[in-house]
């Protein structure tokens, strides 16, 4: 088993106007949210291959019946960003009581490097505002892809703490 240090940092916006809207971008990339029940296997197969590069594991072993439990309640949003009909990037948003977390963010392979992650993370954030919350909260850690941490800073997110683990990758 291979065990490596991970640093998890944990962000958050208190008001809107933190907010640090990315450009628009230009390629013809729309979000949709995605309605139960086809939200739920969309978000086990956008789980898995934006996942599989980043060691996103929690996830890995749930059954249909664990996936619906997650992702069919009111207060929680799956959204895609996409190019036509072809998926580039999600994100899950949770709604609890005074925040909305940015769950599960991230792009497809293939799509990274073309201006689509901010303006992604800014379209979650705007979505989360919407729920009328006092912040929208997001974390991320060492393992996830380089571009993520300065994207969230950029957005205008602040790290509020940051936690030192030990994980396990398998073998």
């Amino acid at each position: 088993m291979t065990q490596v240090d991970v640093v998890v940092t944990f962000l958050e916006m208190t008001s809107p106007a933190q907010l640090r809207p990315a450009s628009a971008i230009a390629s013809g990339v729309v979000l949709r949210r995605e309605p139960p029940p086809d939200a739920i296997g969309l978000a086990a197969q956008l789980y898995r291959l934006v996942g599989s590069g980043y060691h996103w594991t929690d996830r890995l072993a749930w059954t249909e019946a664990e996936w619906r439990a997650a992702l069919d309640r009111p207060e929680v949003e799956l959204w895609t960003a996409r190019e036509g009909e072809t998926i580039v990037g999600y994100f899950e948003l949770e709604h609890r009581a005074n925040a909305a977390e940015i769950r599960y963010f991230g792009l497809l392979p293939g799509f990274h490097g073309r201006g689509i992650g901010g303006w992604l993370l800014t379209e979650a954030v705007r979505c989360g505002w919407q729920l009328g919350v006092e912040r929208v909260t997001v974390n991320t850690c060492t393992l996830d892809g380089a571009a993520a941490l300065p994207n969230y800073r950029s957005r205008g997110f602040v790290v509020v703490r940051e936690d030192h683990q030990r994980r396990d990758l398998g073998s």
